[in-house]
């Protein structure tokens, strides 16, 4: 087993609520926080030379398991929640619940931070922002959550409505976005008063990693709505509208970060508990990738 004492995984849990509390979750809906406490009491608590190892991903798959057995995880941290609705049984014949038993054996547990990802002002929807201009002329005029979360002075939100200094092609903010996503492709939805890309330009820009229909409705005035997923008549409506989306596969507008998180993470922690000699090793997973392709 590779179970580390709770100790430890409090520690873990600490530094990663440090950066992402769960107050910045949206506890509506969302299942945030420590979803599997594999930790063992057995396990030593005391030496300093004994590392925690956490796997970042994005999705917990069975690939991603193996994966973390493979580089013996003490911990995974999937952003996605690997458990989302209460359990009223566990069986086999769930693949997920299948992967839920063999991390409890290999005594690995799980964390997942979500939304409270989403709505920090240092996470996931500032990432995404912040990689669609590489222009240095270009500068944010403005930039607002577009769903604040008052409990925190409108400095904590979902998405990211911002408007640009001044307007730009379409085809840069595409070319920028498939660099900083590691893409070939992404879905493009010209407004439906125009032909080409070349027509567009774009000021005001709404962004929201994977799935942002129900986030983006009611917003106005919008040139470009930026996301991972839109169903068929959300995007019908913002075209017709007067709006052009760009639409990526859900978890490609999320999976680049884990780089920026690993780092974050890293720094964390050496300033907590680096000083107590604990050593902790980070991968982003080598498996996780998004389930649909373009072929």
């Amino acid at each position: 087993m590779l179970a580390i004492h709770p100790n430890k995984l409090q520690k873990v849990v600490s530094t990663i609520q440090k950066l992402y509390p769960i107050a910045y979750a949206d506890s509506k809906w969302d299942n945030t926080g420590l979803l599997v406490d594999s930790s063992s009491s057995s396990s030593s608590s005391s030496s300093s030379t004994s590392k925690i190892n956490v796997l970042l991903t994005i999705d917990l798959t069975s690939s991603v398991l193996e994966e973390a057995i493979s580089k013996k995880a003490n911990v995974i941290l999937a952003y996605h929640p690997f458990i989302f609705r209460g359990l009223k049984s566990i069986t086999t014949a769930d693949p997920q619940q299948r992967s839920l038993i063999k991390l409890i054996q290999h005594g690995i547990s799980v964390y997942s931070p979500h939304t409270a990802i989403d709505a920090s002002p240092k996470g996931m929807n500032e990432w995404l922002v912040n990689g669609l201009v590489d222009d240095a002329k270009l500068q944010f005029k403005s930039k607002l959550f577009i769903e604040p979360n008052g409990k925190f002075d409108d400095e904590v939100g979902m998405g990211r409505i911002v408007e640009l200094n001044q307007k730009v092609g379409l085809s840069s903010i595409i070319k920028n976005l498939k660099t900083h996503l590691g893409l070939k492709y992404v879905q493009l939805g010209l407004r439906s008063d125009v032909d080409s890309v070349d027509d567009v330009e774009v000021g005001k820009i709404a962004v929201c990693v994977g799935s942002g229909g129900s986030l983006f409705r009611g917003l106005k005035d919008v040139d470009l709505f930026v996301t991972g997923e839109l169903s068929h008549h959300e995007a019908l409506f913002f075209k017709e509208s007067g709006s052009s989306v760009l639409v990526c596969n859900h978890s490609n507008t999320e999976r680049g970060f884990l780089k920026v998180l690993k780092k974050q993470l890293e720094s964390a922690w050496e300033e907590e508990q680096g000083k107590d000699g604990e050593q902790l090793e980070l991968f982003v997973s080598e498996k996780d990738q998004d389930p649909l392709q373009v072929v």
